[in-house]
């Protein structure tokens, strides 16, 4: 899933790429992708995007004064810029993985797509970004919030530390992926209960959070939208190497899976070589 660094690469990458050009046209081919209906997608024909941003992991591009498409691209969905259509033809119903199509004046234009066949892209046209639901229910952003205010948000909800830390009322931004990267650098094990961090390790796991997603803005911002998938792969220290060596102690990565996730994680670094036991219910080593 695009996390925080992916969508400011996106959201970038528009920026220098999209942003003064008119839309041509607004294409809809999964009906089910566009949650909304006032206004409807010809509002955007001839309006100039103006802006590009994000919020937490949801992508915002503005049109004229006060038109918004907010995008949550969820697990499978991702951004594909053309410098040119195949065909001038519009989109039909179920395009294959094409969920939406916006064509500019100068030929050139994204696709919102989806893999899968599990649909979870969400795409919202609205006029203020707040009226997307889970806009709205957004903490502060991960690279915005002071570490007092981090310190509160993490207290403010008790559970394991890895669930709070993706839990975007309490921190925009951080997906599974990134957390498993921060609970890395900050030595922490992923099961470790908020409740009874200390103000050193709270202090330790902000600097954590810090590098690690400033450092993945640093080496995405700038990436072609093509290109930033595997930049995210190569810049992983455990998440989804499972096997493969610690780049700090060399002990094999390990993993915990879940129904539909899992997670990674040193033993060596985090859990002073302990295992961490495979099961969501289970009596979970600290």
């Amino acid at each position: 899933m695009p996390e925080l660094p992916e969508v400011e690469a996106l959201a970038a990458y528009l920026r220098e790429r999209a942003v003064g050009h008119a839309v041509e046209r607004f294409e809809v081919s999964s009906f089910s992708a566009l949650k909304t209906y006032d206004p409807p997608p010809s509002a955007v024909a001839g309006l100039v995007i103006t802006s590009a941003g994000r919020h937490g992991k949801f992508l915002d591009l503005t049109f004229g004064d006060d038109l918004h498409l907010v995008v949550h691209l969820a697990r499978a969905g991702w951004l594909h810029y053309r410098d040119a259509f195949k065909s001038p033809l519009p989109l039909k119903p179920g395009s294959g993985p094409i969920a939406i199509r916006v064509r500019l004046d100068d030929g050139s234009g994204f696709d919102l797509t989806e893999a899968g066949t599990q649909k979870s892209l969400a795409a919202y046209l609205v006029r203020d970004p707040a009226e997307v639901p889970g806009v709205s229910r957004l903490g502060p952003d991960a690279l915005a919030v002071s570490r007092d205010e981090f310190a509160e948000r993490l207290r403010s909800r008790r559970g394991q530390v890895k669930g709070v830390l993706t839990d975007q009322e309490v921190l925009a931004g951080i997906g599974n992926a990134y957390s498993d990267e921060i609970l890395h650098v900050a030595k922490m094990s992923p099961f470790a209960l908020t409740s009874k961090l200390t103000d050193e390790q709270i202090t330790t796991l902000f600097d954590a959070m810090r590098q690690v997603e400033t450092d993945a803005v640093t080496r995405s911002v700038g990436q072609k939208a093509a290109e930033l998938k595997g930049e995210k792969r190569a810049g992983m220290r455990v998440h989804a190497r499972t096997g493969l060596p610690c780049p700090v102690c060399g002990d094999n990565v390990r993993e915990v899976s879940f129904a539909d996730k899992s997670l990674q994680y040193c033993a060596t670094c985090q859990t002073g070589g302990k295992p961490l036991a495979d099961r969501r219910l289970s009596k979970l080593i600290r």
